[in-house]
């Protein structure tokens, strides 16, 4: 098992006294804490970039500033279905002793999830700062949130990782 605690396929170890059952079953508890939090914030991203094309200002996007927009959606609509998927696979799965796969698997999706999270935040910025100032400085905020959200949820994880590990 790596230094994090976390082998391969998305299960957290735990004390010494916690067996294989409990383990996982406190892993998929805290997976989905971890995705309600996302989830809010995918769904009100998503909720609001579907009212954008009714706004009274939409028809003043240049063609790219549309273009944009439809990727940030797709985008948003795809992070949306990764962070559900694990709903989904628990329902279907329900009763049918597939823990150890639906803590795996909705491990994967919410990793994606919190990807597809940064990309779509950065796009979003992009676009704001295109119709504000210009795509240049749009490219350049964009750019600063993606340094931002690797930073805070990657770089200090695994520094902390290297510095605390036995």
């Amino acid at each position: 098992m790596p230094a994090s605690g976390l082998h391969s396929d998305g299960v957290e170890g735990g004390g010494p006294e916690e067996g294989p059952e409990e383990r996982i079953t406190r892993n998929w508890n805290e997976l989905l804490q971890e995705l309600r939090v996302l989830q809010t914030g995918v769904q009100i991203l998503t909720g609001f970039l579907l009212t954008v094309p009714f706004s009274s200002r939409f028809a003043d996007l240049t063609d790219h500033q549309q273009a944009i927009y439809l990727v940030v959606l797709v985008g948003s609509v795809i992070t949306t279905s990764l962070i559900i998927a694990p709903v989904s696979f628990h329902r279907m799965l329900f009763r049918r002793r597939q823990r150890r796969w639906l803590v795996t698997a909705s491990h994967l999706c919410a990793r994606a999830g919190l990807v597809g999270f940064a990309i779509v935040s950065a796009l979003v910025v992009l676009l704001v700062f295109d119709v504000v100032l210009s795509f240049g400085a749009g490219v350049v905020a964009a750019v600063a949130v993606l340094i931002l959200f690797v930073s805070l949820w990657a770089g200090l994880p695994l520094l902390n990782g290297r510095n605390n590990s036995h």
